[in-house]
């Protein structure tokens, strides 16, 4: 005796062995036995043998017109031996059942499986849209079949190249567009993103970066809705004394701005004035929810995306010949031994001066000419001199309290698209470009941001004893590996060197500092009660989201920012024909160029000693993945000392502490997925 028998939805067939009320023992063809539910053997024969009826009912089973047997069904639930007797003639064996089992079992879209062998067929309207549904699953497939033949053979169908960043980065893996790339990639045994370089889908690697960047962060796109800025309705008293601000000549956002008065006197006060759109922009206004989505301004060569649209950034920035309307901070200061004696915020008009740009100055402005060894012909020389003995004083206490000297010695890059300045339209990737260098902690730089540090770190503290919760940046400490994080609590900044440090001097730039600038005027208007007028309260959670919001938002930004970057130098090297680079050697393989700002991998250098010179061979550059092809030439000294070894060392995790380093291209897209996995 055989039985035929449903196993999870599987059917196999097999000898009875032996048999109790509940179950059987069967023996397969394999020699295997089994235990077999009694409620699960679909059928009892004695002939043909178990595989020769399997085999016999398949092929029997394909012949079985399914629109026949739908009409030859009855209306009321019925067996799939019922059927074969309606629908063979006879005799109707075995044989002839098992196909009509098979064949009932595999179209669900006819007939409803109800269990043990019993179906209900379906109503006739089911029946004609899962046939619809099936005839246009082929049309599809179809289609998708054709695109990636058209892949393969070199070009990009419209639909594939509409649907680019969503296919590499962002897939939907049931997307004709994107089984036809996964299907195409798998046919040529190409990667997906040579596949559709050779097809035409990706012509210029700049608008591929660029785009993607686009893609992922501003979907919308980057223009701005209509907006118009609030007016500042509060009636503010005019500041004592004018300011000046000191920025490159490419900045319209200009946030802050410094004054020196009492100079002479014994006792100097000196102001640090930001901007105060928090005067005017309300949280939840129009403007205030563009810059929550937007969070902060986005650089690159040749451009940037502004937080917020120029015609709100210019009716808030601190343009010289304007009395400003700003968030000022007051530091009283013993002249002669440079220690702070008090402070006061306040919220006023602050006539600016000047407009100071460094990238103008800094050939004029030296260390000489602040510390009186050269001539100091220029615009507040008095000023600058005693903010520049000002920053070095706070930059030395700061210090102390870090426990060793700030040390960033690299250069700051500066990159100049020629033809392309401040309002050229958007750059094409083919441009020449001009890397400059700045050493970092020039005077100007150096005055601007210990001012900066001092009001930050002032506020924080201010904001914490008027029981008013703000957005602040921690570091545990400078060992390696010890990121800076962002909270609502203050917190020691071990790398500034401060007992607490907020973002509040860039609200025309950064979302956090124009939510901190709100708590600020809030303390500047109330004081000790000012938790119940501050538009965050303690434990607020929307604070909670900002930051969340904000740290994927500015992490992204800095990705985008040093890729393109990347991309510019690459593009310099090629421009320039650079055969060779010198580097220091860094670990796992990569090297730091000494004139550029690029890192890049030279095998040969993962057994060197850290800090190492060495000279790389560049044998290629790939602009589309940012990557440098390179060989190592030479080594070009001896090993560093362990001791160099280790201050190189810490000064990339202190470097790092506060940055975000850009990765290799990665795609989103899976090539070991078939068309049918990605069905599934």
């Amino acid at each position: 005796m055989y039985v035929l028998f449903d196993d999870a939805g599987k059917f196999h067939a097999g000898r009875v062995m032996a048999e109790a009320e509940a179950s059987l023992q069967v023996e397969l063809d394999s020699g295997k036995r089994v235990k077999v539910k009694a409620a699960n053997v679909m059928l009892r024969f004695d002939k043909p043998g178990p595989a020769e009826l399997i085999s016999q009912a398949q092929a029997l089973a394909g012949d079985i017109d399914l629109d026949l047997a739908w009409e030859f069904a009855p209306e009321a639930e019925f067996g799939f031996a019922e059927l074969a007797r309606d629908y063979f003639e006879a005799p109707f064996g075995p044989e002839k059942q098992a196909a009509a089992l098979f064949r009932l079992f595999d179209a669900p879209h006819y007939f409803r499986r109800l269990g043990k062998g019993q179906f209900r067929k379906a109503p006739e309207e089911t029946v004609k849209a899962a046939l619809l549904a099936i005839e246009r699953k082929k049309q599809l497939q179809a289609q998708i079949e054709a695109w990636a033949g058209e892949l393969v053979a070199g070009g990009c169908p419209a639909p594939v190249q509409e649907q680019l960043y969503k296919i590499l980065f962002k897939p939907d893996k049931n997307a004709p567009e994107y089984k036809a790339v996964v299907e195409a990639a798998k046919r040529s045994q190409r990667a997906p993103l040579d596949l559709l370089k050779a097809a035409g889908a990706i012509t210029s690697p700049y608008q591929f970066h660029w785009r993607r960047f686009l893609f992922e962060q501003f979907p919308r796109g980057p223009g701005f809705p209509p907006l118009s800025a609030p007016a500042i309705k509060a009636t503010l008293p005019l500041a004592p004394a004018p300011a000046f601000s000191i920025d490159d000549s490419h900045t319209t956002e200009i946030d802050d701005a410094l004054s020196v008065q009492g100079l002479g006197t014994g006792t100097v006060v000196l102001g640090v004035h930001i901007a105060a759109p928090g005067l005017a922009i309300a949280p939840d206004a129009a403007v205030d929810k563009v810059a929550r989505e937007r969070m902060s301004t986005v650089y690159m060569p040749g451009g940037k995306l502004t937080m917020l649209p120029d015609d709100v950034v210019q009716a808030y920035t601190l343009t010289e010949g304007r009395e400003c309307p700003a968030v000022s901070l007051y530091v009283t200061i013993d002249e002669a031994t440079l220690e702070v004696k008090a402070n006061e915020t306040r919220l006023e008009r602050v006539p600016i001066a000047a407009n100071l740009r460094h990238d103008q100055l800094d050939s004029v402005i030296t260390e000489a000419a602040l510390t009186g060894a050269a001539p100091a012909d220029y615009a507040f020389a008095p000023e600058l001199a005693f903010c520049f003995r000002l920053a070095q004083a706070l930059k030395a206490r700061r210090e102390v309290v870090r426990g060793k000297p700030e040390n960033f010695n690299r250069p700051d890059y500066t990159f100049r698209l020629e033809g392309h300045g401040p309002g050229g339209g958007e750059p094409q990737g083919h441009e020449t470009v001009q890397i400059g260098v700045r050493p970092r902690g020039a005077p100007l730089d150096l005055i601007v941001s210990e001012a900066m540090i001092l009001a930050n770190s002032t506020w924080g503290g201010w904001l914490a004893e008027c029981g008013v919760p703000g957005i602040y940046r921690s570091q545990a400490s400078l060992a390696p590996g010890v990121k800076v994080r962002m909270g609502v609590k203050p917190a020691p900044h071990a790398g500034m060197g401060v007992a607490q440090y907020t973002w509040a001097t860039s609200p025309l730039r950064r979302y956090v500092d124009l939510v901190n600038q709100w708590q600020i005027i809030a303390c500047a208007r109330h004081g000790r009660t000012a938790a119940l007028a501050a538009p965050f309260k303690p434990k607020d959670a929307m604070l909670f989201s900002i930051i969340s919001g904000f740290d994927a938002a500015y992490a992204a930004y800095n990705d985008f920012q040093h890729g393109i970057e990347r991309f510019w130098t690459l593009r310099w090297l090629e421009q320039n024909g650079v055969q060779e680079l010198d580097a220091a050697v860094m670990k796992d393989g990569l090297v730091r160029a000494e004139t550029l700002p690029l890192v890049f991998r030279v095998p040969g250098t993962e057994t060197l000693a850290r800090g190492m010179r060495v000279r790389a061979r560049v044998t290629g550059v790939d602009l589309l993945t940012l990557d440098l092809h390179a060989v190592l030439a030479a080594r070009l000294e001896e090993a560093p000392t362990p001791e160099e070894a280790a201050a190189e060392a810490a000064l990339e995790a202190e470097e790092d502490a506060e940055a975000s380093v850009s990765g290799p291209l990665t795609l989103a897209i899976d090539v070991s997925e078939t068309a049918g996995d990605a069905a599934a």
